[in-house]
């Protein structure tokens, strides 16, 4: 195993394991998880599951949330004594919704080396097979949404002005309301449903929101399995101020036109370019002006 720690203090290994199919696991992630001492897991059963089929025989040892604090002293101080440890979640890569986040911080603290060993995750699993709908956006992980559906409506309004690309997981017995939540705040936007990724029963289903909300309720979409969902929101307009503010940085050097000022804020808003240009000129006929500057040209 290479380690470029000193050989007196072990290393922690954040490990990726599958989300559904036993066979997503890459030959790294096998020898690491077969040469540490010990493999700390989110269930112990869950993951003597996939050691078995793979015929790896590493001691096992508990690492769930609801002890997260005292379970990383303990691994800290195996660390330290000069032991590798594996973390793994009961499926994809932990950290990421799941336990793990505060056991690579003890570890970096205390000047353990902390090495990811990348591979399958849900997040990224749904993100390639989204299609043009995430193509070239930004992406917002929001993880599980409140249960209850005011904070759950609030969650997701709280998140309304993102220009990006929102991913949340839920679970089977709330999609339904989820998805209802979803569509009262973001309207009937385009968005994936993924199920099941890699799993015997997988979906994928793509259209806009309300056609797939109607799916989950008619259950051409069952709703059971964990579920993955990609919202691609309607950008809200932005207030005549935010415009005008675009254009003044543009224009503040003197070096912009102010045409081609008004179709690089349009382009940036997704505005029309005689409306930024109107304003652009709204903007020059203010005291402070821009620049003193008096562009006429068209658009």
């Amino acid at each position: 195993m290479s380690c470029s720690a000193s050989p007196t203090v072990g290393t922690l290994f954040v490990v990726a394991t599958p989300i559904g199919n036993l066979a997503d696991i890459t030959l790294r992630a096998l020898h690491v998880l077969a040469a540490v001492d010990v493999i700390a897991a989110e269930d112990t059963r869950h993951t003597r599951k996939l050691l078995a089929a793979h015929n790896i025989d590493t001691p096992l040892v508990s690492y769930h949330r609801h002890r997260e604090r005292q379970q990383s002293e303990r691994l800290v101080r195996r660390l330290l004594a000069g032991e590798h440890v594996a973390l793994v979640a009961d499926a994809g890569t932990p950290g990421i919704n799941d336990p793990g986040a505060r056991l690579v911080s003890a570890a970096r603290a205390a000047g353990v080396p902390v090495a990811p060993v990348p591979g399958p995750s849900s997040l990224t699993a749904a993100l390639s097979v989204a299609g043009e709908l995430a193509a070239g956006r930004d992406i917002c992980f929001c993880g599980f949404p409140p249960a209850r559906s005011g904070p759950r409506k609030r969650f997701f309004q709280s998140r309304r002005a993102l220009e990006a690309i929102l991913v949340f997981f839920e679970a089977p017995h709330r999609i339904r309301d989820s998805l209802a939540d979803c569509l009262a705040v973001f309207g009937d936007c385009p968005a994936v449903v993924c199920r099941e990724l890699t799993k015997v029963h997988e979906q994928v289903v793509a259209g806009r929101l309300a056609g797939l909300a109607e799916q989950v309720t008619a259950g051409a979409i069952p709703a059971r399995g964990e579920f993955v969902i990609l919202l691609a929101p309607a950008r809200l307009a932005p207030e005549d101020g935010e415009v005008q503010e675009a254009l003044g940085a543009l224009l503040a050097d003197g070096g912009t036109s102010l045409r081609d000022a008004a179709a690089i804020v349009a382009r940036r808003f997704g505005l029309s370019r005689s409306r930024v240009y109107r304003l652009a000129l709204t903007l020059q006929k203010q005291p402070a002006g821009i620049n003193g500057r008096h562009d006429q040209e068209g658009v």
